[in-house]
């Protein structure tokens, strides 16, 4: 991530894009003032909810839309965790990044649209709708020649530096099971053991 700083000196601005003037958690910075020639204050740049949604909206276009997998990774923490009714297991970053290449590559023409996005602190939610066609068999599902759409909802939380430590994804498993004609269960017979 590039960070950009000013700093005042002799009534000069200088802007740097080095992003080594950030800080270790990834938080961006901006400098206050420098009272004495070399000595620089820094500030905390608070995160608005709007930055929160856009960094989420970037994500699923890079990582689901455009399958620019490196680059959404990028936007991942060091503790990152993908959740997912879909697979039923967590995943670390390469693992998602696997994940996504592998229903891409099943569903080439797959497009994400993102209904509606909420921001709460260092949380979003998003309302998505996932629309395709299965060409090849993928996480167990047989190819269709039947445009599929699924609906999910994802809960994001970010770090104070804006990057994804975590996603838990709800889709609805029943509605794109009956899509492709495959049995489906009440909910009270999938409750039973």
């Amino acid at each position: 991530m590039i960070l950009i700083w000013a700093a005042r000196r002799s009534g000069y601005t200088y802007r740097s894009t080095d992003p080594t003037k950030g800080s270790e958690d990834g938080c961006q910075r901006r400098v206050l003032a420098a009272t004495v020639p070399g000595q620089v204050t820094y500030r905390m740049r608070q995160m608005s909810l709007d930055d929160n949604k856009r960094l989420v909206r970037q994500h699923i276009d890079l990582s689901w839309n455009r399958g620019h997998l490196a680059l959404a990774e990028k936007l991942h923490s060091k503790d990152f965790l993908y959740k997912s009714s879909f697979v039923g297991h967590a995943m670390a970053s390469p693992a998602f990044a696997a994940m996504v290449t592998q229903i891409r590559t099943a569903m080439p023409d797959l497009e994400v649209v993102v209904e509606d996005c909420v921001a709460e602190g260092d949380k979003v939610v998003t309302w998505s709708t996932l629309i395709g066609t299965i060409e090849t068999p993928a996480l167990g599902y047989p190819p269709s020649d039947k445009v599929l759409s699924i609906s999910a909802m994802a809960f994001w939380t970010l770090t104070p530096g804006q990057q994804i430590r975590e996603i838990c994804t709800m889709f609805d498993m029943e509605s794109f099971r009956a899509q492709l004609g495959l049995a489906t269960r009440t909910y009270a017979e999938k409750a039973l053991p």
